[in-house]
């Protein structure tokens, strides 16, 4: 079974051609593609992802644009549209693509098994870029002339990894 595993250097340098084995990897196991499959859909699969990458990056683009008048929110707010409308295009024409090489129900586990694994990565990534508070400390009692107080010793969470 394929587990997911991210080390001390996996979590700080991100390798794309590993990132995209895991999910190849993910992918073939959660959907039970054989060899045979998987030998025939990922070529595809990678070419679809191709052009949504042009598209993902033009996302980016006008999510960074902050327009100033009406009539560029408008323009904005359609061209992104358009962009979310050519991806799902993208992504119809590829499921057509793929149900010549696999049967509907793989194919649906493939797109839940993509989600599942883009989740978990994400998980994966904002639990290694956040600073995990340490269990908490008993505290000792301070009886210096007779005041009780607590002293808590000093609490630091643990410092994110750079």
């Amino acid at each position: 079974m394929f587990a997911l595993s991210m080390g001390a250097q996996d979590q700080q340098k991100f390798s794309p051609e590993k990132f995209d084995a895991d999910l190849q990897e993910f992918i073939t196991s959660q959907a039970k593609l054989t060899p045979r499959e998987a030998t025939k859909f990922f070529p595809i699969y990678k070419e679809m992802q191709g052009k949504q990458r042009a598209l993902y990056e033009k996302q980016r683009i006008l999510g960074m644009q902050r327009p100033h008048d009406e009539s560029s929110c408008l323009k904005a707010i359609r061209e992104r549209d358009a962009v979310d409308l050519e991806l799902k295009r993208i992504q119809q024409n590829y499921h057509e693509k793929f149900l010549e090489i696999i049967p509907a129900s793989k194919l649906y586990d493939v797109i839940k098994a993509e989600d599942r694994f883009h989740r978990r990565m994400i998980r994966r990534f904002n639990y290694s870029n956040t600073q995990i508070p340490q269990a908490p400390q008993t505290p000792q009692m301070n009886n210096n002339n007779n005041n009780r107080k607590w002293n808590w010793p000093n609490r630091q969470g643990i410092q994110k990894k750079d």
